[in-house]
C-alpha cells in the first residue's frame, strides 16, 4: 500500500522532532503544495519555519538568492537553480533542513530538452546539499503530487 501524503507528513515530523531540526520549503511548480501537507500536522509549528513559493526568476533569486547567471546559463528548472534554492531558503529561514522543487507540470511549457513532467528536487542537510532530476508522468495535478511525494519520501530517508 502507497503511503498518504500525510502519513509522509508525519514520519518527517517525528525526524524532525527526534534531531531537533528545523526544516523549510522553496516552492515552484508545487505553489506551496509541500508547505500545505507539512503544517497539516498537529504540533508543526514546532519543526516548520515556512516557506517560499518562487514562481518566477525574479522571485528566486529575489528571495532565495539564487544567481541570475545560473537561471540564465541553466534555466529555472535545473540542478544547480533547485540546489540553490535549497540553500538559499535554508540560510534565509535559518533551519537545518529544507526542500526545494523546481519543474514544468504543464500541460505546456516543456520542450525537447526539458519536457513536461521535468521535475528537479534538491534537499538541503546541515549543511549538504543533494539533488536529482525526475520526469514524472500524467497531467498537472499528478506531476505535482509525485513531486511532492518524492520529495517528502526522500528527505526522511537523508534525515534517517
Amino acid at each position: 500500500m502507497t503511503e498518504t501524503l500525510s502519513d509522509l507528513a508525519l514520519q518527517l515530523s517525528v525526524e524532525l522532532e527526534k534531531q531537533s531540526l528545523t526544516m523549510a520549503t522553496a516552492e515552484s511548480c508545487t505553489g506551496g503544495w509541500v508547505s500545505q501537507v507539512l503544517t497539516a500536522v498537529p504540533g508543526s509549528s514546532g519543526w516548520f519555519e515556512g516557506g517560499i513559493v518562487s514562481y518566477s526568476n525574479a522571485m528566486k533569486h529575489r528571495l532565495l538568492d539564487v544567481s541570475e547567471e545560473l537561471l540564465s546559463t541553466y534555466g529555472a528548472v535545473s540542478q544547480p537553480v533547485a540546489e540553490q534554492m535549497a540553500r538559499g531558503v535554508a540560510r534565509k529561514l535559518g533551519v537545518q533542513a529544507s526542500i526545494a522543487i523546481s519543474g514544468i507540470a504543464g500541460p505546456g511549457g516543456g520542450t525537447v530538452d526539458k519536457p513536461v513532467g521535468t521535475v528537479h528536487i534538491a534537499w538541503y542537510r546541515r549543511g549538504k546539499t543533494f539533488s536529482e532530476a525526475f520526469l514524472f508522468t500524467g497531467d498537472r495535478q499528478q506531476v505535482r503530487e509525485q513531486s511532492v511525494r518524492v520529495a517528502l519520501s526522500e528527505l526522511i530517508r537523508l534525515l534517517q
